[in-house]
């Protein structure tokens, strides 16, 4: 038999058959990115909920590891607890089994056999590719392209492995598999690990069973090892990460290692006591994908009550505990993993932005305290805090940039744009409360203070400018266009008092009723207030572009009649 002509072209399908599964994935994730961050909210709401939704997104991605790797990042950004994680790794599992009903519905759906829809799906997505016009066409021409090139490359391998079926040496193979439990599993795992996707594993076991060279006793531990095989990815990816997201990897093997252990213990009682010639039998394409399903349904009902003591173990290996901090100068939303989901990594970078902005705030009220009372404690706690404004916002900036570089809508990527020009007005706040530190350690040093009436004025405009950029804030946390408007009004505020208290000063100092060095520190902190409403204004406007945003496609998706 010559093996290089099975070999090659089985390669050949395997590839487009991952293929063909990755861009059928990117375009059912590009079409579902906006609901995206609807789904991980949803997460908070009960256990129930997340194993769901953790099945839908696998099914949307057609890899559980792939979502493992994406709560991993989402644990290490903060966006998502244990518990959480827990389900979605659950939920996961059960998703996968998507790709294996897919693909046996050759055999239970005649009309989906992929001699028959392969070539028509690749054709009517290239032809959608190309005549159409919106994003979301392209997005739905991915999906069915994608489609089509699975099945082109799973009747590939099957036609591949063919000659196979008159093998003596591959049947017996697989019946020492049947007959060693323990075996089949390592096997499971280990092809599994090695190509990083229990999907395409999967696939492969499919091409097999499609030729009946797969005696069922071999596909059950050859399933139960797939799913211990998948976990190496979370494993890997969580290298790097804090304590928390590693945790994601060690609950998913043991959730998986105890699921096999149950299972392997009844199949085996099955195959060799009650029901021997039953494991002997050739496997069918969908009897594997029910057998997977059923796998990870009864994995999921019998650990479910019993999922907190796996997170309190992995906690424990871990050395995690309820109280682990972080340092504030890390991104505590951002994570590379989460760059697999842009739209997800949109919204994190958001949330690290509008932490960034409540750092420069702090730091902002801290200072002009210090005009009050400036104290050495306090000038170098705002120092410290700047520091890591400017570590979190070169972060920020970073990560953003490298989200330009992906495929996000064109929505997510005027969010990107903005997000970039308002880490730079939050920096630019946490130099003026650095000003402002400067020049109340000046006052002190020189022993000089502001007169009742100037202090009183100043208060007036204090609040003004704390009350535009918190309202800006509030706007971007909250996506509020009534604070937005706010902001406005201070802001507004803010350059009427900046002109009376500046000409009110001058007219003091003309009639020599302040000191003449006071009164330039008075006027530059005039200055930096002005300049901080400014910056509050520019962050106000986030919002006010996205709800115009919003509102220029809802009129252009307007049909006349």
């Amino acid at each position: 038999m010559d093996y290089a002509t099975i070999i090659i072209p089985f390669i050949g399908g395997l590839a487009m058959f991952i293929f063909g599964m990755n861009y059928m994935a990117q375009g059912l994730q590009n079409a579902a990115g906006t609901k995206m961050k609807s789904i991980l909210e949803a997460l908070t709401q009960n256990k129930l909920m997340g194993i769901a939704l953790g099945s839908l997104v696998t099914a949307i991605v057609q890899s559980s590891s792939a979502t493992t790797v994406m709560v991993v990042g989402f644990v290490n950004a903060g966006l998502m607890n244990l518990t959480q994680a827990m389900s979605v790794i659950m939920g996961a599992n059960i998703g996968t089994t998507v790709t294996g009903w897919l693909v046996s519905s050759s055999e239970w759906a005649k009309m989906f056999s992929p001699s028959t829809m392969a070539p028509l799906a690749v054709m009517i997505g290239v032809i959608l590719q190309i005549t159409g016009k919106k994003m979301k066409h392209r997005e739905i021409a991915s999906i069915i392209i994608g489609f089509g090139i699975l099945f082109i490359g799973m009747q590939t391998m099957s036609d591949s492995v063919s000659p196979l079926s008159k093998s003596q040496v591959f049947k017996d193979a697989f019946i020492t598999l049947g007959q060693n439990p323990m075996l089949g599993i390592l096997v499971g795992a280990g092809v599994t690990a090695i190509i990083q996707s229990s999907s395409a594993s999967q696939g492969i076991l499919l091409s097999l069973a499609a030729t009946g060279l797969v005696p069922m006793n071999a596909a059950v531990f050859i399933i139960m090892g797939q799913n211990i095989g998948t976990c190496v990815t979370a494993l890997i990816s969580g290298i790097g990460a804090g304590k928390n997201a590693k945790c994601v990897g060690y609950m998913h093997l043991m959730f998986n290692i105890i699921g096999t252990i149950i299972f392997s213990i009844i199949a085996m009682i099955y195959f060799f006591s009650i029901h021997p010639e039953a494991g002997l039998g050739m496997i069918t394409q969908t009897r594997i994908s029910a057998i997977h399903t059923a796998f990870n349904i009864g994995t999921t009902l019998l650990i479910f009550p019993f999922s907190g003591w796996i997170i309190r173990v992995a906690m424990k290996l871990n050395g995690v505990t309820e109280n682990t901090d972080r340092d504030q100068g890390q991104l505590l939303h951002l994570d590379k993993r989460m760059l697999q989901t842009p739209s997800l990594a949109v919204e994190g970078a958001k949330q690290e932005t509008i932490r960034l902005g409540k750092m420069a705030r702090k730091n902002l009220g801290c200072s002009l305290e210090a005009l009050r009372d400036c104290s050495a404690e306090r000038i170098e706690e705002i120092k410290q805090r700047e520091s890591m404004i400017d570590r979190v916002c070169d972060g920020i900036s970073e990560y953003l940039i490298k989200l330009c570089t992906l495929q996000i809508s064109d929505k997510e990527n005027q969010m990107v744009t903005s997000l970039l020009n308002t880490i730079s007005d939050m920096e630019r706040v946490g130099d003026h409360a650095e000003n402002i530190i400067e020049l109340a350690a000046e006052m002190k040093h020189e022993d000089l203070t502001f007169s009742n009436t100037a202090m009183e004025d100043l208060n007036e405009m204090i609040y003004a400018a704390l009350s535009s950029y918190d309202n800006a804030l509030k706007a971007l946390e909250n996506d509020d266009i009534a604070s937005a408007a706010k902001t406005a009004v201070f802001e507004e505020q803010v350059d009427a008092l900046e002109k009376r208290l500046r000409a009110g000063h001058i007219d003091r100092l003309s009639n020599a009723e302040c000191n003449v060095n006071a009164g330039i520190h008075y006027l530059e902190v005039l200055a930096n207030l002005e300049r901080v409403s400014d910056h509050a204004m520019n962050i106000s406007q986030v919002v006010l572009n996205e709800h115009r945003y919003n509102k220029n496609i809802n009129e252009d998706n307007v049909v006349l009649v």
